[in-house]
């Protein structure tokens, strides 16, 4: 029998009370605005009738123990169910310090949003008779206890066995590190290659080998669609970061047995203290993005010297800006050629040089059966 469910995402809210705020100079996260712009959202959201709510992670500035108090308490407000994972930020350290929790105390902070067995730190649960949502852990420490997006082995073993009984059910993927890369080069690249899972490519298999078709990241702070192995992995970027973007998304299964996957994006357009907050909130990335750039230029594809480095950088001060909306239309005619096809490759552009506009809003075809 044909069906359907709607549900939205909005990831990377870096929920930090005023007086948790801790300043650093250079940060994209603009962790002021988080209350207001997840209270923006949600007015919008509680006016849908959804299925359900997905946050892939960094829920809180830095993992705080109020911060996380205050989300979980506001989240249990809302009309329909919630799931979340945890981010980088959200469990930063393996054992709580004065600013924040631990790595194991993330699930009980979160028992009503997926974690019903919060001693372990992924779960598997029904969304709806024949839908199913596994949840993942994308945190693990080394032996010096430094933070790494990874999948240790024994929840990869628990994956493959929990997979191995879901049968025909449709089964989503949530984790909060790219699976997929979603920029050039992204696994290798010194500079992002943090965003994306270390054993990426096992996990892939694994999921591919099971017939899953859909995994929602985050992490990035970039909207964007890729695809691999025959799945779409959808990354929606930071509430903190401009544009401020979520989505909201309705599955459906035709009476032909096609499975498709229709989403539109939004962003936060205004905030009380912020009336042109889409300007404002560019200018702020904009105003921090030089150092980033200088090492971006310096590096491969672009290789530029230093000097070079410094003397481009603010001719692109709004690169990254216009590569976290989605669907970017990179070109800059008054360079060289390398460097106006190094830019390129970042945009909206499919192998064959056609634009594929896919990031913010599409219709997706998953199964044609």
């Amino acid at each position: 029998m044909a069906y359907k469910f709607r549900f939205a995402i909005v990831s990377d809210l870096h929920i930090a009370l005023p007086h948790t705020i801790w300043q650093h100079p250079s940060r994209f996260h603009w962790v002021e605005v988080s209350i207001h712009a997840l209270e923006s959202v949600l007015e919008h959201l509680t006016q849908l009738e959804l299925d359900f709510l997905l946050i892939p992670g960094d829920l809180t500035q830095h993992g705080e123990a109020e911060n996380h108090s205050w989300l979980s308490e506001r989240l249990s407000k809302l009309p329909f169910p919630v799931y979340v994972v945890p981010g980088n930020h959200d469990v930063p350290v393996l054992r709580a310090d004065s600013q924040s929790i631990s790595f194991r105390d993330f699930p009980y902070y979160y028992r009503k949003f997926g974690y019903n067995q919060p001693e372990q730190s992924y779960y598997i649960c029904e969304l709806m008779p024949t839908v199913k949502l596994i949840g993942l852990n994308s945190n693990s420490f080394d032996y010096e206890g430094k933070l790494l997006g990874r999948l240790d082995q024994h929840q990869l073993e628990w994956l493959k066995g929990v997979l191995a009984n879901t049968g025909d059910d449709l089964v989503l993927v949530m984790v909060h590190h790219n699976v997929i890369e979603h920029l050039p080069n992204q696994s290798q690249h010194p500079m992002v290659q943090n965003y994306i899972l270390q054993n990426a490519s096992e996990l892939l298999q694994v999921l591919a080998r099971h017939g899953v078709k859909l995994i929602f990241t985050g992490h990035l702070h970039v909207q964007d669609v890729a695809q691999s192995h025959g799945i779409y992995e959808i990354t929606t970027g930071s509430l903190v970061s401009y544009p401020h973007p979520y989505r909201i998304l309705e599955f459906h299964q035709d009476n032909y047995g096609r499975e498709w996957l229709q989403f539109l994006s939004y962003r936060v357009e205004s905030l009380p203290e912020f009336p042109n907050f889409q300007h404002s909130s560019r200018e702020w990335m904009r105003d921090r993005s030089l150092p980033f750039l200088v090492r971006f230029l310096s590096l491969p594809p672009f290789n530029l010297s230093p000097l070079q480095a410094e003397e481009l950088a603010p001719s692109f001060k709004d690169f990254w800006a216009t590569v976290a909306c989605g669907d970017a239309l990179l070109d800059y005619p008054e360079f060289s050629t390398h460097l106006r096809q190094c830019f390129q490759r970042y945009g909206a552009i499919s192998s064959s040089g056609i634009p594929t506009l896919i990031d913010n809003h599409s219709t997706l075809l998953l199964s044609n059966l």
